[in-house]
């Protein structure tokens, strides 16, 4: 047998080709591109959502409103028949219509106790600081005044405890527990 020379043992041997390792090599770029797209994109939709969770979040809570001072009962001797209280908004919160006349947004007056629920509770809004409209604004006070002698229903007594909800359009509620004293047979019920 003859030795091979040099240019038949390299025709004889074979190998990948430069144009196989290119292919291979696109391949695995693809791959990667496709992968990364689809991981900045589920990070982006993500990070999108989140963003819509926290507006969401923050307009809910622009909305609230706190008791401005106390809360006044005037009673007949046995149970209360009015409450007046004050209600200014929170720090940064958005406006809020307290227009009970009106038909769409407007703020919902709630009353609860042990034995009844009434959702929709007739007030009057007056202006105590701010301008002549019904809606509450940053810098202004309005006094809402509940006639509870118009839900025959209602009863408040002695040491009974009873709850209000304001519920604006948007923004929290604003829940108000109180308790009577032992004894009301003043005219003028402070309920602090």
């Amino acid at each position: 047998m003859q030795p091979r020379t040099f240019i038949q043992r390299i025709r004889s041997e074979r190998g990948i080709t430069g144009l196989e390792t290119a292919i291979v090599l696109i391949a695995f770029v693809v791959v990667a591109a496709v992968f990364s797209f689809v991981v900045l994109s589920t990070g982006l939709f993500s990070s999108e959502r989140g963003k819509e969770t926290v507006y969401a979040g923050l307009a809910k809570t622009r909305g609230t409103m706190q008791i401005s001072g106390g809360i006044i009962g005037t009673s007949d001797g046995t149970e209360l028949t009015d409450l007046t209280l004050s209600v200014t908004l929170a720090a940064g919160g958005d406006s809020v219509s307290l227009d009970p006349a009106a038909a769409n947004n407007r703020t919902v007056l709630s009353f609860h106790d042990e034995s009844i629920v009434e959702n929709d509770l007739t007030y009057v809004t007056t202006v105590a600081v701010g301008d002549a409209d019904s809606i509450l604004e940053p810098g202004e006070m309005l006094t809402i005044s509940i006639d509870l002698t118009q839900n025959a229903a209602i009863d408040i007594r002695d040491n009974e405890t009873f709850w209000l909800e304001m519920k604006p359009p948007t923004g929290s509620y604003l829940v108000i527990q109180r308790t009577l004293p032992a004894s009301i047979t003043q005219t003028i019920v402070n309920l602090n």
